[in-house]
């Protein structure tokens, strides 16, 4: 699995072509690749996440903070977070799942039967 890192520049009000790229931790089991990206202040709702051909897209909207009184001092920006993995052929992309738990995404990219380790029987 390839990861294809895109990171540019965030401003005050990012336009649609700027991101910030997420931290991402990426684990191989037997059965699964799992991948863990952290977006911080986006919820369910500001996630999309698109497969196309072998690619696989994780794009995130941070909402701009409420404010609560009278700003003195804003630092926490309102962000769009992506990402782009390259995905194995031997994952089974019908059966990709994610959920979104405070601020980390986890993504499960099953293997498929054929690439599965298995024992064969001797007649």
């Amino acid at each position: 699995m390839k990861a294809t890192v895109e990171n540019r520049p965030v401003s005050d009000r990012p336009r649609p072509e700027e991101y910030v790229t997420p931290e991402v931790n990426i684990f191989e089991t037997r059965d699964e690749y799992v991948v863990e990206a952290e977006m911080p202040g986006v919820d369910k709702d500001g996630l999309e996440i698109t497969l196309e051909g072998n690619e696989i897209t994780i794009t995130g909207h941070r909402k701009p903070a409420q404010a609560k009184g009278s700003p003195i001092l804003r630092e926490r920006q309102t962000v769009d977070f992506r990402r782009v993995f390259e995905l194995d052929p031997a994952i089974d992309t019908a059966r990709i799942s994610a959920k979104m738990e405070q601020g980390l995404l986890t993504l499960a990219l099953p293997k498929s039967e054929r690439v599965k380790p298995r024992k064969i029987t001797v007649d």
